[in-house]
């Protein structure tokens, strides 16, 4: 083996080492490591003020020590002022809107000839647990005495319930619901809180069929919640995994044997074995009217993206690299507009390999970012768009150019290499970012929105059914929504169960959260 052939094996191999490396630290920083993708550099800006420059009075003074056999040292005191102790803001006032319920406590012995001159006032805050209460509609039935005709009985008509002949009342289903997709509260816990506080025993299969008659009744404003959110000409998109549990066929010897590995749970109706499987949740956010909806897909392919945006014609399509975008964004009208988050996590994860790079780029970055929050500030339009334009675009420019002139002399596998790469494929769609002053910089938002569903999914660890998978769908869309206009969840699916019986599907659009939308 010559020695240009030892010298190609002997890079291959640092590559590999390097990427190997590379994938450990990642590992580590998953299993140990912050999530948080700040980044301060080892030296600050010039122009920024060090927090450890001291005053002409609080010069370092150096007296020199002079040993014959030790080498020179120099004994360093410094004199600094006292910090002045922080003031305390006090302690929190108790909000207004609190029921109050107040205790007088006279003091023991003869008050005879007392006279009151004041009260000493204490406030503290109690806890009442909540309670189960059992509602009783009584409807008294009249007939006139000297007719023997009993068909003629008149008596009140009963109110409308989300599940006819249920006992599960409208504020009870709400509660639980909420409990499960919004607090992360698997049923099986809920049911055994009942047990414990309340004393009261209901079988968990009554809760799915409460949960089930909860969806079907939901599903046509659902339904309607996915026509408004994408009639819009600005959605972002983005999709997250859920394991979802599959019948096990009698006759298919592999699942068998991978059934036994995996212990997989039976099914309580027919006994069947299940194994899990991955699915996928499609969501979509309309950051102009606040509407969140989830789709539920049991796959990541392209086909699984054009069903979620079936409806949407034309307009501006937020999302990563993803190519399963690809379609969709290549229809005549839509723009494809990039991420920078996802540009500066590639970049964030080059640290530890090539700092000097990563840190230039986490540069141009957190000066892009500095500049977009000075735009956002700016409430019209259009003059956000020229001060993007006047300030911001030269800085994307000279983060650009930068990328090229590195590029080749970087390895493509490395991982600034990756980051370098990754820039420049995304940078037609990250330049669309200048075609409209309503546009976000980033896909953080709607990350926001996916965050339930990471929570959940480590609490309730699956999904029944493909079909009980679109159903957590449908109510992570509702709570979603509600979160985007600051809507109690509770509150508003108690109302939304106890009005959608009786609503006409005409006005079932007045029943969406956050009705009627803020548009930009």
């Amino acid at each position: 083996m010559n020695i240009q052939a030892l010298i190609a094996r002997n890079q291959a191999l640092e590559a590999q080492v390097s990427e190997l490396k590379f994938e450990l630290e990642q590992l580590k920083r998953l299993i140990y490591g912050r999530t948080s993708e700040r980044f301060i550099p080892d030296e600050s800006p010039s122009e920024q003020l060090n927090l450890f420059t001291q005053d002409a009075s609080e010069q370092a003074s150096v007296e020199p020590v002079v040993d014959q056999e030790e080498p020179l040292l120099e004994k360093i005191t410094y004199s600094r002022k006292k910090p002045s102790a922080k003031p305390h803001p006090g302690r929190m006032p108790i909000p207004d809107h609190l029921p109050v319920e107040t205790i007088i406590l006279e003091p023991e012995g003869d008050l005879t000839g007392l006279v009151r001159i004041g009260e000493h006032v204490t406030e503290y805050i109690e806890y009442t647990p909540a309670s189960l209460v059992k509602k009783v509609i009584i409807r008294p039935k009249y007939a006139l005495p000297e007719q023997g005709d009993t068909t003629k009985v008149l008596i009140a008509k009963l109110p409308s319930r989300p599940i006819d002949k249920s006992i599960a009342g409208a504020a009870l289903l709400a509660y639980i619901l909420v409990c499960k997709y919004v607090d992360h509260l698997p049923f099986y816990r809920q049911i055994q809180r009942f047990k414990r506080d309340y004393n009261w025993n209901v079988h968990k299969s009554t809760v799915n069929s409460w949960f089930i008659a909860v969806c079907s009744l939901l599903e046509p404003l659902y339904e309607l919640l996915l026509s408004q959110a994408l009639q819009s000409d600005y959605l972002q998109a983005d999709e997250s995994k859920i394991k979802v549990l599959t019948k096990v066929p009698p006759d298919d010897k592999e699942d068998k044997k991978a059934k036994k590995k995996s212990k997989s749970p039976k099914d309580e109706k027919d006994g069947t074995d299940k194994k899990q499987r991955l699915g996928w949740m499609w969501v979509v956010h309309n950051p102009l009217n606040g509407y969140v909806v989830f789709n539920y897909q049991n796959n990541r392919a392209m086909e699984a993206a054009n069903n979620t945006l079936a409806n949407f014609r034309a307009g501006y399509l937020q999302t990563d690299g993803y190519s399963s975008y690809n379609h969709v964004a290549a229809l005549p009208g839509v723009y494809r507009l990039g991420c920078m988050s996802h540009v500066r996590r590639k970049f964030f994860e080059a640290v530890s390999s090539d700092r000097k790079r990563a840190e230039q780029a986490l540069g141009f970055i957190g000066r892009i970012y500095e500049l977009d929050r000075k735009a956002a500030q700016i409430d019209d339009i259009q003059t956000r768009l020229r001060y993007r334009l006047d300030h911001m675009a030269p800085v994307y420019q000279k983060f650009k150019d930068w990328a090229d002139e590195q590029a080749p002399s970087v390895t493509p596998k490395s991982p600034m290499g990756k980051a370098l790469t990754y820039l420049q494929n995304q940078w037609p769609s990250l330049k669309n970012f200048f075609l409209d002053g309503r546009l976000l910089l980033d896909n953080n938002l709607i990350e926001n929105k996916i965050r339930p569903l990471a929570l959940g999914r480590k609490n309730y660890l699956f999904a029944g059914s493909d079909e009980a998978a679109q159903r957590a769908a449908m109510m992570y869309s509702f709570f979603a929504t509600c979160k985007s206009h600051d809507i109690n969840p509770i509150e508003w699916l108690t109302n939304t169960l106890n009005l959608i019986p009786d609503t006409k599907i005409s006005n079932l659009h007045t029943l969406l959260p956050g009705y009627p939308p803020n548009k930009s």
